[in-house]
């Protein structure tokens, strides 16, 4: 694949991998990569770093909103190849062992086999190695509360339910929220465009999910970078709130 990347604010990108979303921070020749495709998307990731006039050896390092195989694809590979520290939120760091797995399973693909996109989607997950396991082997919680001294400066906000350590990433002066799943604005299996939550089976906690919406609306911004979709500009405030619409 050839990354697709898109310039949304000063510094920030928005890439977009197989039919999953990463964000990359710049400041000077560094970088902060928030999540990294799957497995089959490594390609794409180095291509969208050389884009944006930097490189794997420049990532300061890893933020991942949750330990889905589409997200944590090659946190591991940066990690040991090039001893880039890989940050989530302290709940999330033993599912990124793969101490356990909070994700969609088999079963519940059979289970919702019927819903328009799904069996298409699951075929493309095992060709992209979403199927395969890639743990970080030294995954470490967030070094600070408040926003981190990285590039970017992202700020992580705990919005459970999706996973139990699931965070979006606010950039406050950028007015910018990187929401993972918590919020997308499209997917595979949706035939609904814009702002919206994934189908409940995605979620570990879909109650506790959709109360995470609250918390993100609350956040000042007007750019969404989702972690699956385009990007959506517009009141962060009113995407949370079309998405919550939605879902009932």
């Amino acid at each position: 694949m050839r990354a697709d990347v898109q310039q949304v604010a000063d510094g920030t990108y928005l890439v977009h991998g197989h039919n999953t979303n990463w964000v990359i921070l710049k400041d000077g020749d560094a970088v902060t990569l928030v999540d990294t495709g799957y497995p089959g998307d490594r390609a794409g990731l180095l291509e969208s770093l050389a884009a944006v006039g930097s490189s794997p050896e420049a990532v300061a390092a890893v933020l991942i909103t949750h330990a889905h195989n589409d997200h944590l694809g090659s946190a591991e590979y940066l990690r040991a190849a090039h001893d880039t520290p890989v940050y989530l939120h302290p709940a999330e760091v033993p599912h990124a062992r793969r101490e356990f797995l909070q994700q969609a399973d088999i079963a519940d693909v059979v289970r919702n086999a019927w819903r328009p996109g799904v069996l298409p989607w699951a075929v493309h997950v095992m060709r992209v190695g979403g199927l395969q396991s890639y743990p970080v082997a030294t995954p470490e919680p967030f070094p600070a509360e408040g926003p981190l001294d990285l590039p970017g400066r992202p700020v992580p906000v705990h919005t459970p339910g999706h996973t139990d350590g699931h965070c979006v990433y606010h950039l406050p002066d950028a007015g910018v929220v990187i929401s993972g799943d918590a919020l997308v604005s499209g997917h595979a299996t949706s035939r609904v465009k814009g702002p919206q939550m994934l189908l409940g089976f995605f979620h570990h906690q879909p109650a506790r999910a959709l109360a995470s919406l609250d918390v993100i609306g609350a956040l000042d911004g007007d750019t969404l970078l989702p972690g699956h979709g385009p990007l959506h500009r517009g009141s962060v405030r009113a995407a949370a709130e079309q998405a919550r619409g939605r879902a009932a």
